[in-house]
């Protein structure tokens, strides 16, 4: 506070300088009345005058943005809301030992993306000057602090008094009540609004669509009231307000959180009331810079300009609508906003890609590359080439933009040149398309769904592309194929985030009024190593204290019910930090015989929630004891120190730039996600496992010890993954003793990372480890699954049976092939064991190289195949040449088993009778007849031979394909001298006419 107050005086002295007025928010002078605002409000003053206002008047905790992906939030694709990362604390699930849990007052501005889900601004960037895909939320938040009045009177203060906007250019509006809802007007809060001196005429009430906001289907809810400026003041306004008007926006959105959604729609007022406030920065700096646009503001300028110098058209007008020919200005917006997007968003670890939020990024990197290219007649990589930009702008605020700076320009290069490729590809895909369509007809959704989807075709080129040439899309069935997509994606997500009896808000806030105490889950870090590899598990007693089944509080549960059991204290490891929950069973007091097992277990709040299916009557107060299943966690503490050790060892190969992207850890395998710059080859693959199989050979201990978190951050070369971890928080390390590590600042040699999940004691448990797959999930990001102990010694032995047989195969390759049975046999073997290699699980460095022999035989054994087939069809073909040496229409049968012989006998012939139509028939043991023809070039107009196949194989119930020139098929019959006859006579038919 004294340096906020010395800041002050020291630019108030300045300030009455240059005879400018100031309040204690520290500002310039913003002429409103000429809409000329004033250059000294920049974006980054904008943003710390709010930051600072309320830490150092009103004693807020200042919390940095959280990345723009979600944090164990499968419901979003992006953070889309300031609110997003403290969802937790809204739903009471937040971990009671964590910083988060003592929030009080907070205020932040948080990175957004609004381009996918149910806020999704997309399709509407470039056409107004106001929509964004990337905006920053300026919030202040109240958990179970103050309430309507105090942030009614902060906001209003830092509007008028700090940032000095005229009171007559605000307009609030407040909920007036619903009678569905059985809601009543808010109307404390309009009284507010007037105590503080807002005319009466400047508050206008609103129903449930513009002033009730809900975090979802469900959940915590309440009536707002927003904040809204008039751009052109001297006037009322009041008719404007929600009304879309450009002149009149809404600027701050003050949410009084005082209700819970149930399922059944029903509202539940809360047991602790919060606010929720979000304003938007750009629209904040649009009006204190005294501009109409967003992109007149220096948040967009500097790009704009960047823009323009790559560009091959007229600088930025800002024009809308009608008056921006040929969409010049809108490409301008366009690429503003996505590159502002795509650099916020790779930096923060999520990359274009195939699904889910990736699949958002990468329509935006393609439609910010189709704007450039086509419309601004910008060179390919323009885009990346404006990245320094964004991260100029907005780099003091978030400066992992500016760290980020030459990955996230790799980056959007590689796949700007992939979506060059893609469009080329499109191209000739439409043009086929357009081909073989009437043209009278509507060009056909699913091609347009397809390359939008698997093509990252942005659907308004599409559009632009077919009215180029006259050509109508059908818009209904591709809306139709959009939704069903949307609804799958929406399921998918829904089923993503059911789990074990997720406490609710309700039932978390009666647990507290019962007294119930979080659940003691230390003696699931109580176990033993008897011996060289022999852990001993502590058991554990514990007591009912909650029962939790149908959605509420439960005093008993009978036999056969489903329900969650809380206890006092536990050893059953709830699943988190990437690692999968403990299964065992309860027994119940001295009772020996009746097993309550344990399906899965989840930390909700800070309890512990044990699911169950009980066979017996069970009661709050009953005693149980607690078995886990041994060697389900056993292989859990395997693989995860092992997570750790691989870790480690990938930035002893790859470098210390490796970042860990996530994990998860079961008994069975581990998997590990990571970013780096390409894929890794098998030397490096080689490499990594011989780093670890290194670090497991020296046993070393494994330390942990819990240390408060701020204590825990000091340690050198501490791994740490974007997650809230609690505090005091667990510390482990390999080889080390913690307590060394805090005590010294040096450089430290071993893995070491915060982590709750359950480890060994020494690493020579894990005996061996193999990394068994190896993929890119998008640009940038690996994924490794490896397995451990008997699994991995296991995939070394089939590894090397595998590559026993592959060298079998090459042997009897070189010894020679004598026959097209044996060629055939050879190719089919090659085929078979490339499909065992590629589901087995044996070293992936192995099974690359082996890929590679595989792929090598399989071109040599085509290639024997081949000229096996071509010795035989010439050999086949002597007689027919004979047979036919006058015949300008040819149509025989011959006996060979497949239908390449028969193709490669067809072209023999028509080599030696280049103005002969021929057609060569096959009767197969099934009962099937293979089909081959061949016509002149000069003559396909008047005999096609895709024609011919087709007409002779449908006759028989088959079916046929392939050119004019040349085509094959399958006929379904037994009388082979009918269907000969009848492909005589209909190419004599045609011939004649």
């Amino acid at each position: 506070m004294a340096q906020y107050m010395r800041q002050a005086q020291v630019l108030h002295k300045l300030l009455k300088r240059r005879n400018v007025h100031t309040v204690f928010g520290i500002r310039d002078k913003c002429d409103f009345s000429s809409g000329t605002g004033d250059a000294e409000f920049t974006s980054k003053k904008v943003r710390d005058m709010f930051t600072d206002f309320f830490k150092d008047k009103y004693g807020h905790t200042f919390v940095p943005s959280s990345p723009v992906k979600p944090r164990g939030d499968p419901t979003l694709l992006f953070v889309n809301a300031g609110m997003n990362q403290f969802k937790p604390v809204f739903l009471g699930t937040v971990d009671p030992r964590s910083e988060m849990a003592h929030y009080r007052r907070v205020v932040n501005s948080q990175k957004c993306v609004r381009a996918g889900g149910k806020h999704n601004d997309l399709e509407d960037v470039g056409k107004d000057v106001y929509h964004h895909t990337f905006f920053e939320m300026l919030g202040n938040w109240s958990f179970g602090d103050y309430f309507k009045e105090k942030a009614c009177l902060m906001a209003w203060e830092l509007l008028t008094s700090v940032y000095g906007i005229p009171k007559d250019r605000l307009y609030i509006t407040y909920f007036g009540g619903d009678s569905v809802l059985g809601l009543k007007s808010d109307d404390e809060t309009r009284e507010i609004w007037l105590s503080l001196g807002v005319k009466s005429d400047h508050i206008l009430p609103f129903g449930s669509k513009d002033n009730f906001w809900e975090m979802g289907e469900s959940g915590p809810c309440g009536p707002c009231t927003e904040i809204h400026y008039d751009h052109i003041g001297s006037r009322n306004a009041g008719m404007f307000v929600n009304r879309d008007n450009p002149d009149v926006v809404e600027i701050w959105n003050i949410v009084f959180m005082q209700y819970k959604r149930e399922l059944d729609g029903s509202l539940r007022v809360l047991p602790r009331h919060n606010v929720d406030t979000g304003m938007g920065l750009e629209r904040l700096v649009t009006i204190l810079q005294g501009k109409r646009s967003n992109y007149d503001t220096d948040l967009f300028t500097p790009i704009l300009s960047a823009i323009h110098e790559f560009s091959k058209v007229q600088p930025y007008r800002g024009l809308v609508g009608g008056a921006d020919l040929e969409n010049v200005d809108m490409a301008y917006r366009v690429l503003a906003d996505h590159v502002r997007t795509l650099a916020v968003c790779i930096a923060d670890g999520i990359y274009p890609g195939m699904s889910g939020a990736e699949l958002v990024l990468r329509r935006i990197l393609r439609r910010a590359v189709r704007f450039s290219m086509e419309v601004l007649k910008a060179p390919q990589g323009t885009l990346a080439a404006l990245i320094p930009t964004v991260a100029e702008v907005l780099g003091d605020a978030y400066p992992e933009l500016t760290q980020e700076t030459s990955r996230i320009m790799d980056l959007i290069n590689d796949n700007e040149e992939a979506f060059v490729s893609s469009l080329h590809q499109g191209r000739r895909i439409i043009d086929r398309t357009l081909q073989r369509m009437d043209k009278s007809c509507k060009f056909p959704a699913d091609v347009a769904w397809s390359l939008h989807r698997n093509l990252g075709f942005p659907l308004d080129l599409i559009g632009l592309m077919l009215s180029e040439k006259s050509i109508a899309l059908d818009t209904d069935a591709l809306e139709k194929l959009s939704s069903e997509s949307a609804k799958q994606n929406a399921q998918s997500h829904l089923s993503e985030t059911e789990t074990c009896y997720q406490l609710d808000l309700h039932t978390l806030a009666e647990l507290k009024r019962r007294g119930v105490p979080a659940t003691d889950d230390s003696p699931k870090y109580q176990y033993s190593l008897e011996g060289a590899d022999k852990y001993v598990f502590h058991s554990c007693q514990g007591q009912v204290l909650g029962l939790y089944a149908e959605n509420s509080l439960v005093e008993k549960v009978s036999e056969g019910q489903r329900c969650g059991i809380i206890l006092d204290r536990t050893c059953f490891y709830a699943e988190q930090g990437g690692q999968t929950h403990d299964r065992g069973y309860f027994l119940r007091g001295e009772q020996q015989d009746v097993l309550f097992p344990v399906e899965n277990v989840q930390s909700c709040g800070g309890y512990v929630v044990h699911e169950v299916i009980v066979p017996e009557t069970l009661c709050l107060g009953d005693s149980v004891h607690l078995f886990l299943d041994e060697p389900r966690r056993l292989g859990c503490m395997v693989n995860h120190t092992s997570t750790h050790v691989l870790n480690f060892a990938l930035r002893r190969v790859l470098g210390d730039d490796v970042e860990q992207r996530g994990s998860h850890v079961t008994e069975e395998h581990l998997r590990f996600d990571f970013s780096t710059k390409a894929v890794l080859t098998i030397e490096e693959l080689q490499k990594i496992e011989q780093e670890v199989e290194a670090l497991l050979l020296q046993n070393d201990p494994v330390y942990t010890l819990e240390v408060p978190l701020s204590r825990a951050k000091t340690i050198q070369r501490l791994r740490t993954v974007d997650e809230v971890y609690p505090d005091p928080v667990q510390v482990v390390s390999i080889g080390i003793p913690v307590e060394n590590l805090l005590s010294s600042m040096a450089e430290n040699p071993s893995s070491v990372e915060l982590c709750c999940g359950t480890h060994l004691l020494r690493t020579g448990v894990i005996k061996d480890f193999v990394i068994v797959s190896d993929r890119q999930l998008v640009k940038g990001i690996n994924r490794i699954v490896a397995v451990t102990g008997d699994q991995a010694k296991e995939a070394r032995e089939t590894g090397h049976k595998l590559a026993q047989d592959v060298d079998s195969l090459l042997f009897r390759l070189q010894s020679g092939i004598a026959t097209l049975v044996d060629a055939q046999q050879l190719s089919k073997e090659v085929g078979l064991l490339t499909d065992v290699l590629e589901n087995t699980a044996i070293p992936q460095w192995q099974k690359r190289e082996l890929q590679k022999k595989l792929k090598a035989l399989q071109r040599t054994t085509n290639t024997a195949v081949r000229k096996q087939e071509n010795k035989e069809a010439t050999k086949k073909v002597q007689e027919l040449l004979t047979r036919h040496a006058s015949d300008s229409l040819v149509v025989d049968s011959v006996t060979v088993d497949s239908i390449s012989i028969l193709m490669k006998m067809v072209n023999i012939l028509c080599d030696h009778f280049p103005d002969a139509f021929v057609m060569l028939l096959s009767l197969q043991d099934s009962g099937s007849i293979l089909c081959a023809c061949q016509v002149p070039k000069n003559a396909a107009s008047t005999l096609s031979a895709a024609d011919w196949a087709l007409a002779v194989c449908r006759t028989m119930n088959g079916s046929a394909g392939g050119s004019e020139i040349v085509a094959k098929g399958t006929a379904y019959s037994k009388n082979l001298e009918a269907v000969q006859k009848w492909a005589l006579e209909y190419a004599n038919t045609k011939l004649q006419n």
